[in-house]
């Protein structure tokens, strides 16, 4: 394998939900870049490929189950003797509709997974880099439905706002250990979760390339661009690598200005920058 940058020379990682989509765009860039490269996930039959094809390893992990994040952990261990890296990827949607009729069953199995999933990663990586007494980089995936209404189902901002308090909170105890406990907030990125929503909402059966094409227009950078699991990879590398070792308890948020700048001003610097 060439390395790219070998900016994780050696280092050890853990993605959950390594599988597909962001997770395995990560999976690969961590790799490329001199990682050994955990890939947990449920997807087993791609998840079980992608680890061979950039010489990791997979396990079987459904990160709700407490047993399986850290079985994830230990496989890293006993594979390496150390775990430098934690990217905590795994979520799910959940329900959409109104507040007033959630299903609170489905609700409690989004919180499983994308608060407690997150919770047990920060807990056993932490774990296992003081063991180790190593420095690490903890790394979490947020959205910006965190950020701003209107851009998830209910239950999924509730999760998603969770994760950034909880990043906050692990970053205070952990940072005296050297462990930087980080998250990302991507937005419109069209993976399977995204597509998936729209075709429900729309009654469409429309393709990833439609999605992105939907969130390009609205967004205010670049008018046509959206976020990419290429994008998202970039900033977990960066967060996982020493190019941020005095960056903690931070929300990169990877949504082309779209939470902070409103796209209607865009068309009136556009028209000045044309006169």
């Amino acid at each position: 394998m060439v390395l790219n940058c070998a900016r994780l020379v050696n280092k050890v990682a853990v993605v959950t939900g390594g599988a597909r989509g962001i997770g395995a765009a990560a999976a690969k860039l961590f790799a490329q870049n001199g990682a050994h490269v955990v890939v947990a996930d449920i997807l087993d039959d791609l998840g079980a490929a992608l680890a061979e094809s950039i010489g990791g390893r997979y396990v079987h992990c459904d990160v709700s189950k407490e047993a399986d994040v850290e079985s994830a952990v230990e496989l890293a261990l006993g594979w390496k003797g150390q775990l430098d890296i934690m990217f905590n990827n795994a979520g799910i949607a959940g329900p959409s509709g109104s507040i007033t009729s959630l299903d609170m069953g489905e609700v409690q199995q989004l919180l499983a997974v994308n608060i407690f999933g997150n919770l047990h990663g920060i807990k056993y990586a932490a774990a296992a880099m003081i063991k180790t007494r190593r420095s690490g980089s903890i790394i979490c995936t947020s959205s910006s439905a965190a950020i701003m209404g209107g851009l998830g189902g209910h239950a999924y901002t509730l999760s998603k706002e969770s994760i950034n308090g909880l990043v906050r909170s692990a970053a205070c105890e952990l940072g005296v250990h050297g462990i930087r406990v980080n998250s990302i907030s991507p937005h419109g990125v069209p993976t399977e979760i995204l597509v998936t929503a729209y075709r429900e909402c729309l009654g469409e059966d429309i393709q990833a390339e439609d999605v992105g094409k939907i969130v390009g227009e609205r967004g205010s950078l670049l008018r046509g661009r959206c976020g990419t699991v290429k994008d998202v990879a970039e900033a977990a590398l960066y967060l996982a690598s020493e190019d941020s070792g005095f960056i903690t308890a931070h929300n990169l948020v990877l949504d082309g200005g779209y939470t902070s700048a409103t796209s209607s001003m865009s068309f009136i610097y556009q028209s000045t920058n044309r006169q």
